[in-house]
């Protein structure tokens, strides 16, 4: 079966406005705390999985009775976060988009460590984006267009050492073959100016960052 759109609810920062994203025909995953989000508000997992360590036994029970399937993992034994877990099992059944929910919140390091997981979609040449009710974001090698504004700012901040060849159109900040490198703030809270921006780069990797106060 051909997948078109694999969503995946971590137990980061979560709301209404997740599961407003959810179409009929879409994948779903819970991972952990992100599938009692799910089932709490009357959405069916198609898979749940993880150590199941963020929640009670009983509420590991309402998991399992209202999911497709239930993948528990052993929280000693694992190597990777549940949000990649379900990363990785998503990235196998070779969708068309991933979409990330709950992978931004107050642990830093899982939040940072969660972007990076864009990588890997990447290079498999799958679009893959991390969304909260604050930011959309993306990682670019070549160019993407933006159309919809219901960001105010659109930030670029390289995820390689350096990005090269980056031209901006339709910004209030245009960049002709500028150069970005890691650890610069040049790129932060640009501004659409037209109804369509585009970004381009020749080499690097580059992560768009679409935000809101």
């Amino acid at each position: 079966m051909t997948i078109n759109r694999i969503l995946i609810f971590s137990g980061g920062a979560l709301g209404s406005w997740a599961l407003d994203e959810i179409r009929q025909d879409d994948y779903i995953i819970g991972a952990d705390a992100g599938a009692l989000f799910l089932v709490n508000h009357g959405t069916r997992p198609h898979l749940s999985l993880g150590d199941f360590d963020s929640v009670t036994p009983e509420q590991l029970m309402q998991i399992q009775a209202n999911s497709g399937e239930t993948l528990p993992c052993d929280p000693i034994d694992k190597n990777f976060t549940d949000t990649e877990l379900a990363w990785n099992l998503a990235l196998s059944k070779q969708p068309s988009k991933i979409i990330l929910f709950g992978a931004l919140g107050t642990r830093f390091d899982h939040s940072l460590a969660n972007v990076h997981l864009l990588r890997s979609a990447l290079q498999l040449q799958i679009d893959a984006v991390i969304m909260d009710n604050h930011n959309r974001i993306s990682l670019i090698t070549d160019w993407k267009t933006i159309e919809d504004r219901q960001f105010t700012y659109v930030s670029l901040l390289p995820l390689s050492e350096t990005v090269t060849g980056i031209t901006l159109t339709g910004f209030q900040y245009p960049l002709n073959e500028a150069t970005l490198t890691i650890g610069q703030s040049l790129g932060i809270s640009n501004v659409m100016e037209a109804s369509q921006a585009v970004i381009r780069i020749r080499e690097g990797m580059l992560l768009v960052i679409e935000s809101r106060d």
